[in-house]
């Protein structure tokens, strides 16, 4: 684990720098605040030895700084000085360190609470591990673990206006499996839900690392496309169609064939489009596509009246 030694002590620093290798931590150091501050900024510190006194910044500015930045990960802070009063020992503790350690050094003291400050950033990082695997729970789709509504709409929010910024189109294919109702109506809703995952997995194959899957409701699914433009979308929607098409799911009763109806929109650069609108286009690309028969690709013309853009499966 990486250690700062802040201190601008010659001999001082040279004493810690070599009991905290011969302890097994890999040393960093700081002859000032400054000096140090640029490598907490730059480095990896998970323990920070800082000295009260030192030229630029003291310990006391350094320490206030470190706790006003925002940084994921947490800094364990010993701060060393000679000023023993309890004023003084208060003081230090308030403006952010997490011990306090008055001079001379009594090394096998700071071997201890350098290894206090290593079990609580451990646990630190324990917690931030199941804190993230919480929040990417809370995101995703029970059954399909892929991403959930809410933080589909979030990314296409955020595609729309990336795209706006950078003048490129952002497609959205909103999909769903035909005839899925008598699909659960005839053989249940374990035959649905093994109908759902299916498609996913076909699907999660075949677009691209840049775009984005999540379950819009019950068997509709939504397909965010980055820097995608009318001939793109369709490309993309036909090569999901088909990668569905002609396959199915085996059950106790009977084999069950499976297609996708497939709905495409694109934004317009000269036209901003909010996502709301761009659902609502893509949603009615969808009926359409099922009114012309179901297991085909149908793009919604918005501002390209000029190009005819449907696919047959």
């Amino acid at each position: 684990m990486k250690v700062l030694i802040a201190e601008d002590d010659l001999i001082s620093l040279r004493i810690l720098d070599k009991n905290l290798n011969d302890w097994g931590y890999e040393v960093m150091i700081a002859r000032s605040g400054g000096e140090a501050w640029e490598h907490l900024r730059d480095a990896d510190v998970r323990l920070a030895i800082l000295d009260w006194m030192m030229p630029g910044m003291n310990g006391i500015e350094l320490c206030q700084k470190i706790r006003r930045r925002r940084k994921s990960r947490y800094t364990y802070i010993i701060l060393l000085s000679a000023k023993d009063r309890k004023q003084d020992i208060i003081l230090g503790l308030s403006s952010g360190a997490d011990d306090y350690m008055t001079k001379p050094v009594n090394f096998l003291e700071l071997k201890a609470r350098l290894q206090t400050g290593r079990r609580i950033v451990d646990l630190e990082d324990k917690l931030l591990v199941i804190q993230n695997q919480l929040k990417d729970m809370a995101s995703r789709d029970s059954l399909t673990k892929i991403w959930n509504r809410t933080e589909t709409l979030r990314f296409l929010r955020e595609e729309i206006e990336r795209g706006a910024r950078e003048g490129k189109s952002t497609g959205l294919i909103m999909l769903d499996i035909d005839y899925f109702k008598k699909i659960n109506d005839l053989y249940g809703h374990d035959a649905g839900d093994k109908a759902i995952l299916f498609v996913v997995s076909r699907l999660k194959k075949k677009i691209r690392k840049s775009d984005k899957i999540g379950r819009y409701g019950g068997d509709e699914f939504i397909v965010i496309l980055p820097r995608c433009g009318p001939d793109e979308i369709i490309k993309i929607g036909e090569r999901l169609r088909s990668a569905v098409g002609n396959r199915g799911i085996t059950t106790n009763v009977d084999r069950i064939p499976l297609s996708i109806s497939v709905g495409c929109a694109v934004t317009d650069s000269s036209n901003p489009m909010t996502a709301e609108n761009l659902i609502k286009q893509s949603d009615e690309a969808l009926r359409e596509a099922k009114n012309r028969g179901r297991n085909c690709v149908y793009l919604k013309e918005t501002s390209h009246p000029d190009i005819k853009r449907r696919a047959n499966g």
